[in-house]
């Protein structure tokens, strides 16, 4: 008898990851560039490294309430205000390890045995994952790039999400950078409380916009009992590695998801939280010139697709753009581009129905290696 022979239905349902499967590829080529990555290329600003190393020489090391240190959900709660979104720290908010654990929170707590979770799609990919580890049955529902791929309550019908029981939503979007206007949200709230859905709103990305200001669903009438927001530092503020997110909803929900985090994470890291806190109390302008310089690289990396040929819509957040590929078949140009060209990217099929044809590029790498990886792909276009 083995492990194998042991393996639950639930792992055995969910493929390996496919952007891991192009990472493991591109690791064994030389000289290659990779815009395959959802990960800033900048550092954690130094005022927030600064005070983590401070709270580790003043010996805190301890573990925090099971919620997080009370400073700083206060400091969360004042930050969100500026999204038109208000959570009293007390008892409305939860800091967990990574915006992942608050989403998988959420999943293990409101999804139970045969629930259907309507997924937008392209999305992140542990969306579906995260729902079937839960016992829930994932729905796909398209977005389009003739849409901006945008979620519209019209694409929540054709795919059958008003029988759904949980919708899950991500704006700005990874993989496209695709964003929603508030009057665009209105729309899809109508839709959730017509068919008395809760929403599960990854924000991750939300000071990463471009033109107009973040827009939340959660903002919207008889929509704040019904949906949990989630956020974190891994993004803005460039602190991946120190895993730190937190999520935000009503009382009830917040203890909901506590009950599991206690048991499952207990805390979340003490030395990442006082960073955090350094970051919301000073590091604002710090965050101010790494988006200037991602909307610097967008607009380059759009410029020059443009310039290929290549059909992209101009996606206004995040630090991803979704270009078509010339033949359709975005498997084959991202592996003949690596091969060819030493030039990672991640297919857009990976990322679920409405992603295939293109390909995922984040922009999130310096202006020299991005020049030298769009003259590649040139390079590849013109000769195939």
């Amino acid at each position: 008898m083995t492990f194998g022979d042991h393996l639950s239905e639930r792992v055995e349902q969910v493929p390996p990851s496919g952007i891991r499967r192009f990472f493991e590829l591109a690791e064994e080529v030389d000289d290659v560039i990779s815009l395959g990555v959802g990960e800033p290329d900048f550092s954690a600003p130094w005022a927030a490294r600064t005070a983590a190393i401070d709270s580790l020489e003043r010996g805190k090391t301890s573990y925090t309430s099971n919620r997080g240190m009370r400073e700083l959900r206060e400091a969360i709660s004042e930050r969100v205000t500026r999204y038109g979104q208000e959570y009293d720290p007390e008892d409305e908010i939860i800091v967990t390890t990574g915006a992942s654990e608050a989403v998988d929170l959420a999943f293990r707590a409101f999804v139970d045995q045969g629930d259907i979770v309507a997924i937008p799609q392209p999305s992140y990919i542990s969306y579906t994952p995260g729902a079937l580890f839960a016992g829930g049955e994932p729905l796909p529902v398209p977005t389009h790039a003739e849409d901006e791929f945008k979620l519209t309550p019209e694409a929540l019908e054709a795919a059958g999400a008003d029988e759904a029981d949980v919708l899950v939503l991500c704006y700005p979007n990874n993989p496209t950078g695709a964003v929603m206007t508030d009057d665009e949200l209105a729309g899809v709230a109508e839709f959730v409380r017509e068919h008395d859905l809760i929403v599960l709103s990854d924000e991750i990305y939300a000071d990463l916009r471009y033109e107009d200001d973040h827009a939340s669903i959660a903002t919207h009438p008889g929509m704040r009992e019904r949906t949990i927001v989630f956020n974190g530092f891994s993004k803005a503020y460039a602190m991946t590695g120190l895993r730190l997110g937190y999520a935000m909803g009503p009382s009830e929900a917040i203890d909901a998801m506590n009950k599991v985090h206690q048991y499952a994470m207990l805390s979340a890291p003490t030395t990442a939280q006082y960073a955090a806190l350094e970051a919301l109390r000073s590091c604002d302008d710090a965050v101010e010139e790494m988006v200037n310089e991602y909307d610097r690289r967008r607009r380059f990396v759009l410029a020059r697709f443009e310039e290929m040929g290549m059909d992209c819509f101009e996606a206004k957040g995040a630090f991803y753009v979704f270009p078509e590929v010339p033949d359709g078949d975005d498997e084959a140009f991202a592996e003949g581009l690596l091969e060819e060209q030493n030039v990672a990217l991640v297919p857009g099929s990976v990322f679920g129905s409405g992603g295939e044809g293109h390909l995922r590029v984040s922009y999130a790498t310096s202006m020299k290696e991005l020049r030298v990886a769009m003259n590649r792909i040139e390079a590849y276009v013109r000769d195939t």
